[in-house]
């Protein structure tokens, strides 16, 4: 049985952005392992997991809500990459490619959360 969130775009550009996460943060020095590795890899998960999760079936005011905490994990990463720049873990390059999938990743769940209301 094909599951409802899997067609949703918004959630199938935020596991794109765990895996590209996962990827840069690699390279983040050891020490960062239980800080700013774990945080912001926490965060990019956050954001599928609760889409998936408001998309299981729930009403229309707990999706909005579960697409909420995604927005705001959403902002967390785009700190947390920044804070990574600045410390010399990210390079410019870097950092504007995964700044440029997190705004799309806003901007999919902002439209899908508006959606809700038009309804």
């Amino acid at each position: 049985m094909d599951k409802p969130h899997k067609r949703l775009l918004a959630w199938q550009k935020s596991m794109n952005l765990v895996v590209d996460i996962y990827e840069i943060t690699r390279s983040f020095p050891r020490e960062e392992i239980y800080g700013l590795t774990s945080q912001i890899r926490r965060a990019s998960i956050s954001v599928p997991s609760n889409i998936s999760e408001g998309a299981a079936g729930r009403s229309v005011s707990q999706l909005r809500n579960f697409l909420n905490v995604a927005l705001g994990s959403l902002n967390e990463i785009s700190t947390q990459l920044e804070i990574a720049y600045r410390l010399g873990y990210l390079d410019k390059h870097k950092l504007d490619a995964a700044e440029r999938q997190v705004d799309e990743c806003l901007a999919l769940t902002y439209g899908l959360r508006k959606s809700l209301r038009e309804r």
